[in-house]
């Protein structure tokens, strides 16, 4: 191997990206415009050819409203509503928590980010648990075994999803609104005071404009996210039919409505796309100003006073609501016969170590389930060897963008590494269907293997570790490199006995981020396994369409345990606080 084979290696990097990322999305943007096998009677054209059926059939048919138009209006109302409460709730808190006096703000700048750990499903499956009604028959949930039937608003649809996605995204508000907080100068604001201006006015007119960056950076990155989610409404629509982009795009692959589902992911990723897209460019312009200070920065405390305590109930409230009530909520209902009654008698561990249980699924508690072992073994299996590899291709990329004399071929790595990200994860999982699903050349069909899990979670898993190699390597100088080529080592032998060596914390954050993710994440995996690829995050979804409620929220809680304990090994390896280490 050349002494410098960068270049080489960067081209590399590019076709496999090419082969990964790009391709499977311009599938999809293809599978639009032609005929899928046997739509021939509908399409009137043959297999193959160009058609504009599908997107007729989606924007301008007499099935429009109940196709399209009525999922994208719910897709967008959850995501509207949700990304608007968990901003101002989240805005306050992160004042309270930065900026004021308040008890406990050291412990509860850990704690309110809890829920950002948890699978967003957690929360759906929690809130089904307490206010399932006979809607859908089996086991009723807790409220109702205590003599509130709650109504089918309440228990499932629109107003139960918005509640849930709200309490999964005010922590993403505090880390980034909270972080932005910490670096302003409140200097500024005590020039405002001494020119005359008010406690108020030096808010509207000073710490409002600085803050706006950091602000609608949240609001657009939960709103992307939210058009794209699809555990919560799956979860929590099917009872009444409540149907959004995503869970459309699952019923149209479940039902080989293959045009359709590209037309379903073509809209979500779109809208992914320029929701990101509008982000990155205000990031851009804000860093065009700076804020310049020959003392640095200086925070300012605000003084609650008689607020002092109803600031840190309203925090504690939070936390209570999205942590110890849906965690206890799933771990009381794995360890009750039936839900509600509290008598001694109904309590067990039959659902954890339990045998002879009256589920023909699953006749054993889940510690002793074999499926259950066979999707945790999958999943560490998968997730492992996706991160490891997602983090190992993110330093080769840090090392190809920062060294590459070819800045063309920089520019593309960085863009085309990041681009998953700008995709919601279940149209990136049927982007890989479409590409994938059928043989391509010399690669076979890949569905139904563990090899189509694989490369999608390394490719959907690349923005997280392309970025910590990059971040990585740009702090690493070339004069260590330059000594050990001078004694004559390969590349190879640089790269294994410095670049990894030196930076290794950015490894470790690159495998580790992508493995909890991987943990966490349903889309992908939902669409792309089959009960032979079975992960913990689709068995679980399996025994939820079995109504096995115990099952499947004792299995949650396990995955729960996993992401968090994940969480909080990444921040220790990497020396940062909790809410400051899952910023970076």
């Amino acid at each position: 191997m050349p002494s410098d084979p960068t270049l080489v290696i960067g081209l590399i990097c590019l076709v496999v990206f090419l082969w990964l990322i790009a391709a499977p999305l311009l599938a999809v943007f293809w599978d639009m415009f032609t005929s899928q096998p046997g739509d021939g009677h509908r399409t009137h054209v043959a297999d193959g050819a160009f058609t504009a059926y599908y997107l007729e059939r989606a924007f301008a048919s007499r099935m429009s409203e109940i196709i399209f138009l009525r999922p994208l209006m719910n897709t967008l109302t959850i995501a509207v509503s949700s990304t608007v409460l968990a901003l101002g709730l989240g805005t306050v808190l992160a004042w309270l928590l930065v900026r004021t006096d308040m008890m406990g703000r050291g412990w509860l700048s850990a704690a309110l980010i809890i829920p950002f750990m948890l699978p967003a499903w957690t929360f759906a499956l929690a809130w089904t648990t307490i206010f399932k009604n006979a809607k859908i028959g089996g086991q009723p949930g807790l409220a109702s075994s205590m003599g509130f039937d709650a109504p089918d608003w309440l228990a499932y649809g629109a107003v139960p999803s918005i509640i849930i996605m709200t309490l999964n995204y005010i922590p993403f508000v505090i880390i980034l609104v909270g972080n932005a907080l910490r670096r302003f100068d409140g200097q500024l604001e005590d020039a405002a005071r001494i020119l005359g201006a008010g406690p108020r006015t030096a808010f509207r007119l000073v710490t409002i404009p600085l803050m706006r960056p950091a602000v609608l950076s949240a609001c657009l990155l939960m709103f992307a996210d939210a058009i794209g989610e699809f555990s919560v409404p799956y979860v929590l629509g099917l009872p009444v039919q409540f149907e959004t982009l995503a869970t459309s795009l699952y019923r149209a692959i479940g039902t080989q409505q293959n045009g359709m589902a590209a037309v379903f992911a073509g809209v979500v990723m779109a809208i992914g796309i320029v929701t990101l897209g509008i982000d990155t460019w205000m990031m851009r312009e804000t860093r065009r100003y700076a804020i310049i200070g020959g003392k640095g920065t200086a925070s300012r405390e605000t003084t609650l006073g008689f607020w002092r305590i109803p600031a840190v109930v309203s925090a504690l409230s939070v936390f209570t609501l999205g942590v110890i009530l849906p965690l206890g909520a799933l771990m009381l209902s794995t360890v009750m016969h039936v839900p509600g009654r509290f008598g001694a008698e109904n309590f067990t561990f039959a659902y954890w170590i339990g045998t002879n249980l009256p589920t023909p699924a699953v006749p054993t508690g889940i510690l002793l389930a074999p499926e259950f072992w066979s999707a945790a073994w999958n999943t560490l299996r998968i997730v492992g060897i996706a991160s490891i590899s997602a983090g190992l291709l993110g330093m080769v990329v840090g090392y190809v963008v920062v060294r590459s004399p070819w800045r063309t071929l920089s520019v593309l790595l960085r863009q085309i590494t990041f681009f998953p990200y700008l995709v919601p994860g279940i149209a990136f999982a049927a982007a890989f269907l479409v590409l994938f699903a059928v043989p391509r050349g010399p690669i076979p069909a890949l569905y139904g293997t563990p090899w189509i899990l694989l490369l999608a979670l390394i490719a959907d898993q690349m923005p997280f570790a392309s970025r910590a190699g990059i971040s990585s390597m740009t702090q690493l100088g070339r004069e260590v490199e330059d000594a050990a080529r001078m004694v004559g080592a390969g590349w190879l032998r640089r790269m294994r006995s410095i670049i990894l060596p030196i930076n290794k914390g950015a490894l470790v954050a690159g495998i580790l981020m992508p493995f909890v993710s991987g943990i966490k994440g349903v889309s992908l995996f939902i669409m792309l396994a089959v009960p032979s690829t079975d992960v913990l995050s689709t068995y679980s979804l399996r025994l939820v369409d079995y109504n096995y409620t115990q099952a499947a929220n004792a299995v949650v809680l396990m995955i729960s345990a996993i992401a968090v304990l994940g969480t909080l090994l990444i921040n220790r390896l990497t020396g940062t606080g909790l809410a400051r280490g899952l910023e970076s």
